[in-house]
């Protein structure tokens, strides 16, 4: 369900994708398209994500660097600052620095492979660890039925959304990548979606029956110490550090969008002249790019406040809780289909637009059509096939059930941020 779900948001914001010019797509450019004077709440919910997701990396970071140490080295009182997690907080940020300077996300290819690898360790260490079942003494019970209730399973629902939350990074991915078609997006989309979900099973399926209701939010941190699972604490350490540039890479764009939004004049409305003036040909062209001091003020602002608020804060299951009940809500469900109902309404000019261009497409499909049957008939025409007509009927009924789709999931996101909010501040409470 979550997958599917979150799969649609991911297809709408590339839809919506279409309505812009090619390589200037992004939720600032959409908001500006669709509720330009309420373009400031979604470049914030957005910011806050994302900056929410950086900061849980962070303290993910100081949780398990001590023990990597500890099975490394073991114990040393002399270096008992290497146990300290402030200490590795800001001996990583040194690291993440320079990374989350970088101005385009094909910069950290290399750093997203060496993530992956991290990735896969870590599924083979819990896999492998189950197959040994080395974690018996340690199981508590197992529920393959049985249901925990209402408050444990909901509280669980803004981590699960969390997981499947990529959806801040799908523009940039849309400007950058070589052939932005229909087929390859959705290769993309099925490709990225489909190994997380697959990955995702398989751990939460060997990690509960590993250790059972006592299973905690770390799964690693509860193996028995050895070369292995220090390891893995180690993977994990490398998977989320070279995960912080790509949160902080959105964050600036959101963060610099806010700082340059001004209220629209009402004459300033979708079917104003100079409203299209500004538009141009295909939709709004989006921010001017970035001063390399503006760059530099914005990152290094998000930088210094992450790492404070990382120094102070060692919940990980709050900052999650919230953020996914907030941010990734938002991103996942809310904004995508606000956009698209909004930008694909038939009164929308850009909508119009991109019929027109369809329109034209078929015409010069038929006319191709025309001029083969005049070669093959020496001249004579004969009636032509129904297939370009019936593929743009379906075109068409596929954008008005989209549509419809889209507002669906509007209430869907609404609904699940008002119960998790709720839900998740009864259970952070009572604990």
């Amino acid at each position: 369900m979550p997958l599917a779900i979150s799969h649609m948001g991911i297809v709408l914001g590339s839809r919506c994708a279409q309505y812009l010019d090619r390589g200037s797509a992004s939720f600032f450019a959409l908001s500006q398209l669709t509720y330009p004077n309420a373009a400031v709440v979604f470049d914030a919910a957005i910011a806050i994500k994302c900056f929410g997701v950086g900061v849980s990396y962070l303290i993910i970071i100081g949780d398990l660097m001590p023990g990597v140490v500890q099975g490394f080295v073991g114990s040393t009182p002399a270096y008992d600052f290497l146990v300290d997690r402030h200490f590795w907080v800001t001996a990583f940020m040194l690291i993440v620095i320079p990374l989350s300077y970088l101005r385009r996300l094909d910069s950290l290819k290399y750093t997203s492979i060496a993530a992956l690898v991290s990735m896969g360790y870590l599924v083979i260490l819990v896999v492998y660890n189950f197959v040994k079942g080395n974690t018996v003494a340690d199981r508590g019970p197992v529920r393959v039925i049985q249901w925990a209730g209402p408050i444990p399973t909901l509280s669980s629902l803004p981590v699960i959304v969390f997981a499947f939350t990529c959806h801040q990074n799908m523009f940039s991915i849309l400007n950058e990548i070589s052939n932005n078609s229909h087929f390859r997006t959705t290769g993309v989309v099925l490709a990225s979606i489909g190994s997380s979900a697959a990955t995702y099973i398989l751990v939460a399926i060997t990690g509960y029956l590993s250790f059972g209701d006592n299973v905690g939010g770390n799964i690693v941190s509860m193996y028995p110490p050895g070369l292995w699972a220090t390891i893995g604490r180690a993977a994990i350490v490398m998977l989320v550090m070279f995960s912080y540039p790509l949160q902080c890479h959105p964050c600036r764009a959101s963060v610099d969008a806010v700082l340059r939004w001004r209220p629209k004049p009402a004459a300033g409305s979708d079917n104003s002249p100079h409203r299209q003036a500004l538009l141009g040909a295909r939709g709004n062209r989006g921010p001017e790019p970035m001063s390399d001091l503006r760059f530099s003020i914005i990152t290094t602002t998000i930088l210094i406040l992450s790492y404070i608020v990382a120094m102070t804060v060692s919940s990980l299951e709050a900052v999650l809780a919230y953020v996914g009940s907030t941010g990734s809500t938002s991103i996942s469900f809310i904004l995508p289909g606000l956009f698209y109902y909004k930008i694909s309404s038939p009164d929308s000019p850009s909508h119009q637009r991109l019929m027109k261009e369809d329109d034209e497409a078929v015409d010069d499909m038929l006319s191709d059509d025309d001029d083969d049957n005049n070669d093959l008939e020496g001249g004579q025409n004969r009636p032509l096939t129904e297939s370009a007509i019936l593929k743009l009927t379906n075109r068409h009924w596929r954008r008005g059930l989209l549509r419809k789709l889209s507002l669906g999931l509007v209430v869907y996101g609404f609904l699940v941020m008002f119960v998790c909010l709720i839900v998740n501040t009864f259970f952070i409470a009572s604990h």
